[in-house]
């Protein structure tokens, strides 16, 4: 991301006039977005599209992925050249660090299309959270994608109960009541838990206030997908 950095003299005095309430997405909006994170036009559609339309973007460029007949828009050197100036993503992914599931091949995008969090499990962990209030505050991001995969090896290790060294385990940690939540249910036990994984990392964005006050206001959208690795293709969960 590219972040501006102009002068900024706020008094200790100035500071407590804006009170404890004033911190919220209006002020975040006004404060961070216009003066000091504000980027400039990045991109000829200047991200002035509706939540839906943004996801029917990105579902379009992932049926053209899977039917082989990708466009590869935004990722000429005049494009580069065009967002290094500042960035105005129209989506926002939450996906697996899978190197099988790369978001801007799978949807069909390009250079400063899309605010990017990558994780094993696709997890909302708090700095997850914070960069996608980010990209949809700040940047103004009109859709969030939560997207899981066929045959997740984090998901699985879960299920297995494995045994992980160093900090893995928080991963699995993480992913475990989705696990739980699907003990009982037919079929996969794998494609059942990611897509519990999904629903569980939704709800853990839709609590954020920022988030929440964006999706109140229809600046914002979060829906979950699944990524069939045999396919490329992406169908919703909701």
């Amino acid at each position: 991301m590219s972040i501006r950095h102009p002068q900024i003299n706020l008094s200790r005095r100035s500071l407590f006039k804006f009170g404890a309430g004033a911190i919220g997405t209006g002020v975040l909006t006004a404060g961070l977005g216009s003066n000091l994170l504000a980027p400039e036009k990045a991109s000829a559609e200047d991200n002035n599209i509706t939540p839906d339309k943004a996801l029917q973007e990105l579902l379009d460029g992932n049926e053209r992925f899977a039917n082989k007949k990708r466009r590869n828009p935004h990722q000429t050197y005049s494009r580069l050249v065009e967002v290094a100036k500042g960035q105005k993503p129209f989506a926002s992914i939450l996906s697996c660090a899978d190197s099988r599931v790369p978001s801007e091949i799978v949807f069909d995008q390009g250079l400063g299309d899309l605010f990017v969090c990558r994780v094993a499990g696709n997890i909302a962990t708090r700095e997850e959270i914070g960069s996608l209030e980010f990209g949809s505050l700040v940047l103004g991001s009109k859709v969030i994608i939560v997207v899981g995969h066929e045959r997740c090896g984090a998901v699985d290790a879960t299920i297995k109960g494995a045994q992980v060294p160093g900090q893995i385990g928080s991963l699995l940690e993480a992913i475990r009541p989705s696990v739980e939540s699907t003990k009982e249910q037919s079929g996969d036990k794998v494609e059942n838990a990611c897509k519990a994984n999904i629903l569980s990392q939704i709800k853990k964005l839709k609590s954020s206030s920022v988030l929440s006050k964006l999706i109140d206001e229809e600046k914002l959208i979060i829906v979950g997908g699944y990524y069939d690795l045999d396919t490329g293709r992406i169908s919703r969960v909701d």
